[in-house]
């Protein structure tokens, strides 16, 4: 598959056992991939609930092209697949951790209409790293070129400019579908109050659910979080259909 500025995405499909009810599009977060173990266990927990579900490597992680830009054209990455799992004519739900959530929430803002829901797990708020040693080694890892090698060296690949694109806080103002925002306690990476900014500013279609002893991300402890904050959405899908 091909996003609109031509990075090819890989990109994997997986039917539930009967007939699907809705489409989940799960994308991951930094340095993940559509394979790693979080993902596959948040995509298998979805089958479960008779979900299709499009897992796919964001640009600059696993096997797709281009190169990584922290959630800004990985907007375009989330459009593609999108477009694909809409050709089953069934609501369409995003869900998005960290970076991925970043992506899945510009998209919803640049497309209204485009999609049942987003579920955006361990989202940041605003475009500032924590002051702490973990803060300090990611904006090593992605705003120098000697963390830039050191990620390609993993398989990362980070573009080296850093583009300043709109913060999520403002995205979510714009975003016409339900938005459920999860986030964990025990995050280390994101502290927890970015999720209440978010929560607090977002239109009347939003849900907030903050997990006790969860960490960062697609933690398992964020999976039944996760399927009912799908479920969620797809109630307000049927009945925004019945109006």
């Amino acid at each position: 598959m091909t996003a609109v500025d031509g990075v090819t995405v890989a990109l994997d499909r997986a039917d539930p056992p009967g007939e699907p009810t809705a489409a989940a599009v799960v994308a991951h977060g930094f340095a993940g991939t559509r394979q790693q173990s979080e993902v596959t266990a948040v995509r298998d927990a979805l089958l479960e609930d008779g979900l299709a579900v499009f897992t796919f490597d964001l640009r600059g992680h696993g096997e797709s092209g281009g190169e990584s830009t922290l959630g800004d054209l990985e907007e375009h990455d989330v459009a593609a697949v999108v477009t694909e799992a809409a050709r089953l004519g069934l609501p369409v739900v995003v869900v998005g951790a960290s970076m991925g959530a970043v992506a899945a929430l510009r998209y919803a803002s640049a497309n209204p209409g485009s999609v049942a829901g987003v579920v955006a797990v361990s989202s940041p708020a605003l475009w500032r790293l924590p002051m702490t040693p973990r803060g300090w080694f990611s904006a090593l890892l992605t705003r120098t070129p000697l963390g830039r090698r050191l990620l390609r060296s993993q398989g990362i690949r980070v573009a080296r400019k850093w583009t300043g694109p709109e913060p999520p806080v403002a995205l979510v103002q714009r975003i016409d579908a339900p938005v459920a925002f999860i986030h964990g306690h025990r995050d280390r990476w994101i502290h927890p109050v970015a999720s209440l900014q978010l929560h607090r500013v977002a239109r009347e279609h939003r849900r907030l659910e903050l997990v006790s002893g969860m960490g960062h991300a697609f933690d398992p402890l964020a999976i039944p979080a996760v399927r009912a904050a799908v479920a969620w959405i797809l109630r307000q899908s049927s009945a925004s259909a019945l109006h």
